[in-house]
């Protein structure tokens, strides 16, 4: 048995529910026999491209500007402490409640990213060269 987390085996590291209308990147084919209900990855970095792009959306397209806005929409709190996950990513990305942030800004975009995915893996921590292309081609 694996001890790696979901987010990591599925290369999936911001754990995005698999959504058929979504055709990322690097996506695998679903598998319910391998993962029922979150996206597979070939790599790492294609799951955090997906990850980058779906923060982008949430600004670009819902308006959503602050840490409390944007993880209040990643992680609703039907299924998670939502307010210890903003407090977490606040805490780790130096933002101060309730500032507004712009995930355009390749910093702040990775600190966001490494961030979620410090909370969504149990506190696992990708090489800073995987994120970074991550990040990068999120951005692109």
């Amino acid at each position: 048995m694996s001890t790696e987390t979901r987010g990591v085996r599925n290369c999936n590291p911001g754990n995005i529910d698999y959504n058929p209308a979504n055709q990322w990147q690097g996506q695998l084919k679903p598998d319910a026999a391998i993962e029922k209900r979150f996206a597979r990855f070939d790599a790492p970095e294609s799951g955090i491209r997906a990850l980058g792009k779906l923060l982008l959306t949430y600004q670009r397209k819902h308006g959503l500007k602050t840490v409390k806005a944007i993880i209040s929409r990643w992680a609703p709190s039907v299924e998670n402490d939502t307010g210890a996950y903003v407090r977490a990513v606040e805490a780790n990305t130096g933002t101060k409640p309730g500032a507004e942030i712009d995930l355009t800004v390749p910093a702040v975009m990775m600190g966001f990213v490494k961030a979620i995915i410090h909370h969504e893996n149990a506190g696992y921590a990708y090489p800073d060269s995987v994120v970074d292309e991550g990040v990068r081609r999120a951005l692109a």
